[in-house]
């Protein structure tokens, strides 16, 4: 993804939680654009923040394994809580 269409995908995603999380992903796993563990959280949040179940687990995993954060076992069990309020099984959040 090329500095023109990423800056294009966080402007469509603005608001969209399932976007944000697809652009999380992307950062995560440096998909299309290079890989930044921070970026990933922040987009991550965006949608967590905003209820969407599967960006909880995964900003809980970024502070349970200290990826783009720090290390933070209660940050972690907060976001898996959440998640997990909505019916969102953490097992679910592997595959």
């Amino acid at each position: 993804m090329s500095e023109r269409s990423s800056g294009s995908a966080r402007r469509r995603s603005k608001g969209n939680a399932h976007a944000q999380v697809a652009l999380g992903e992307c950062y995560l796993n440096g998909t299309g654009v290079e890989k930044d563990d921070v970026e990933a959280v922040k987009w991550f949040r965006k949608a967590a923040e905003q209820g969407n179940a599967h960006a909880q687990v995964k900003l809980g995993e970024c502070y349970r394994n200290g990826t783009g954060v720090e290390k933070d076992d209660v940050g972690a069990v907060k976001w898996f809580r959440k998640a997990a309020e909505q019916g969102r099984v953490i097992g679910e959040a592997a595959q």
